[in-house]
């Protein structure tokens, strides 16, 4: 798979609690440079993004890591982020509404995110390291008809990544309008062209830079 190739599946991503503005600055002068999908970086750095590189597709994640925020607090954090000048939004869902078995409101919730981005693309990260076979299942059904636009494996932030047996789960059980996106642990050349050939659209990840001159 050719480098170009791969890097425009790239969400170049930098999400440390500690990224400061001058690491932001590099991430995005180097997502315009690969020509990556989008550099995904922490909400308070949004606007700053936007305002300093208004040509780039900036991303942001929303509930972020662990998901467990309102739905009314998501659905102001996304819009909030939308207004500061966000392109694509990757959300974490509840996962204690996942435990609970109520998912119903994991797609209520999802939709009420939906309907504060708008148009954006809505990504929903369901951090497959701490679900059953049946979950996933059941949450690639809510992605669906919450009317996200992906259904993304991990936050990174949690105890595993991003697996392709997921991935093949996922195109079983997903809408026809539905991708998917990859994160967590993915920093080789040989890991993103596996997950891109198994079916991603998307790669989260901080290793943009380790393919280039490969």
């Amino acid at each position: 798979m050719d480098t170009k190739d791969i890097l425009k599946h790239i969400d170049h991503t930098l999400l440390k609690a500690v990224s400061d503005r001058e690491s932001i600055k590099k991430l995005c002068e180097e997502a315009l440079e690969y020509e990556t999908a989008s550099v995904c970086i922490p909400p308070s750095y949004v606007k700053y993004a936007k305002e300093t590189f208004p040509e780039l597709n900036v991303c942001t994640v929303i509930g972020f890591p662990l998901g467990y925020c309102t739905t009314a607090v998501k659905a102001f954090e996304a819009a909030d982020a939308v207004k500061n000048g966000a392109d694509e939004i990757d959300m974490v869902v509840n996962i204690g509404d996942v435990k609970n078995g109520d998912f119903d409101k994991v797609t209520e919730e999802i939709a009420a995110v939906r309907k504060a981005v708008g148009t954006k693309i809505l990504k929903v990260i369901i951090e497959t390291c701490y679900l059953t076979e049946d979950e996933k299942i059941a949450l690639c059904g809510c992605v669906t008809k919450g009317g996200a636009d992906y259904i993304k494996t991990s936050t990174g932030f949690g105890d595993g990544g991003a697996k392709i047996e997921d991935i093949e789960l996922f195109k079983k059980h997903i809408g026809e309008n539905v991708k998917i996106k990859a994160a967590g642990g993915i920093r080789t050349r040989e890991a993103m062209e596996e997950f891109l050939n198994a079916g991603c659209d998307r790669i989260g990840t901080s290793g943009a830079k380790n393919i280039i001159n490969n």
